[in-house]
């Protein structure tokens, strides 16, 4: 168990500096569209045509994968008072509750919904207006970051089975592996 413990933070620490750079890329690269998109329209006088398409479907995937690299690192928004105010196996029991439930949504609704809508779209062969990008790309952003949310559900239930810490719950000590 200690080995498969080990493998799993090594995989978060690679998640969760993929994940860091692809929303940090993202975002350098949506402002420097928006910039662009202002330069063209109030400077040239000829608004880029594709820029802000480009904002748009890039700060959708900056949503999605953002969300995912803030669950992972206990930086979510979450209502913590009743499992802040439990203890030992009460507060283990409510987390892995918890967990289950983010796993259930993630898994039902992001990976297999958004898995359904990515191949329906992609058959369909809907593009996006300017750029031309199947939308199934777009849309693929979701089955993306609910895997990757169903990892870290996996990571912080392992976590909180073990007694090793890695709980989800915000302002616990031990949720990160730095």
């Amino acid at each position: 168990m200690a080995s498969t413990l080990a493998a799993l933070d090594d995989a978060k620490r690679v998640i969760d500096r993929l994940l860091g750079a692809a929303c940090a890329l993202i975002l350098a690269v949506t402002a420097a569209s928006v910039i662009w998109q202002v330069i063209t329209r109030y400077i040239l006088g000829t608004p880029s045509t594709q820029t802000a398409e480009i904002a748009r479907l890039l700060f959708m995937w900056m949503a999605m994968l953002g969300g995912a690299y803030a669950f992972g690192q206990g930086k979510h928004l979450a209502i913590d008072f009743l499992p802040m105010a439990l203890k030992g196996g009460a507060r283990r029991r409510l987390e892995l509750l918890i967990l289950a439930v983010v796993a259930a949504f993630a898994g039902l609704v992001m990976v297999g919904g958004g898995t359904d809508l990515v191949l329906r779209t992609l058959k369909s062969g809907q593009i996006t207006p300017t750029l031309g990008l199947p939308m199934g790309w777009i849309y693929l952003a979701l089955p993306v970051s609910g895997a990757t949310i169903l990892f870290y559900c996996l990571w912080f239930a392992l976590g909180v089975l073990s007694g090793r810490g890695g709980g989800m719950i915000p302002h616990s000590d031990a949720n990160t592996t730095s």
